[in-house]
C-alpha cells in the first residue's frame, strides 16, 4: 500500500469546492488516514455512522445483511469518491449497512464533530460541507434512478460502458448482489 498523500485529497476537496489555502490545510489536517486490508470492515451495521471517507486507494463497499444472512450491496466507493451512510450520519440513527474494504485499501477519515467543529470557524470548509452533502445526495438519487429505470442486463450493459473498473475489480457474487440478479445469470452475460 501507497504512503497517504494529502495532494490528492486536496484536489478532490478543491473539485468540490473552491477554498483558500488555509482552509485547504484545516480540511486536510482534520481528516485522518487509514489503511485497511481486504474484507475490513471500515463501519458496522448497527452503530450510527460518525464519519465520512474519502476513498483515495482500493474501493469500499456498501452492503446490508438479509433475513437470511445473504450479504445484499447497494453500493461500491472507487478511488477519488466520498462514502458515508447520509441517512445513519444525519440522524444518528443506527446504519443498516456495513461499509468494508473490498481490496487493501487508503482511506481519509472525517470525524463528524471535527467537521462540524470546522464549519462553525470557517466559512469555506462550511461550504466545503454543503457541497459534500450535495455530492452524497446526488449519488444517492442516481443510484435510486439507476435501479429504478433499467433492468439487471439494462444495468451491467450501463457499469461496463460508465464504470468498467467496478466490472472488472468486483467478485461476480458481489456485482450480481448489486444489479439485483443472479450470480448465473451474471456469469452468462458476461460470456455473451
Amino acid at each position: 500500500m501507497t504512503a497517504p498523500n494529502t495532494e490528492i485529497l486536496a484536489k478532490a476537496i478543491q473539485q468540490l469546492s473552491a477554498t483558500s489555502a488555509a482552509s485547504l490545510a484545516q480540511l486536510c489536517i482534520a481528516a485522518a488516514p487509514r489503511v485497511l486490508s481486504k474484507r475490513e470492515a471500515l463501519h458496522r451495521a448497527g452503530k450510527p455512522c460518525e464519519s465520512v471517507w474519502f476513498v483515495e486507494k482500493g474501493y469500499l463497499r456498501a452492503f446490508q445483511a438479509d433475513e437470511a444472512g445473504r450479504e445484499l450491496n447497494h453500493c461500491f466507493y472507487l478511488e477519488n469518491s466520498f462514502a458515508t451512510d447520509l441517512v445513519s450520519l444525519r440522524t444518528h440513527q443506527p446504519s443498516v449497512l456495513t461499509l468494508q474494504a473490498g481490496e487493501p485499501t487508503l482511506v481519509w477519515e472525517w470525524p463528524k464533530q471535527r467537521l462540524l467543529d470546522l464549519y462553525a470557524t470557517s466559512i469555506e470548509a462550511a461550504q466545503f460541507g454543503r457541497m459534500l452533502l450535495g455530492y452524497l445526495l446526488l449519488k444517492q438519487e442516481r443510484q435510486t434512478r439507476f435501479f429504478q429505470h433499467y433492468g439487471p442486463a439494462e444495468r451491467y450493459a450501463h457499469l461496463l460502458r460508465e464504470q468498467p473498473a467496478l466490472v472488472q475489480r468486483v467478485s461476480v457474487s458481489q456485482l450480481a448482489s448489486y444489479l439485483g440478479m443472479a450470480r448465473e445469470t451474471l456469469s452468462r452475460l458476461r460470456s455473451a
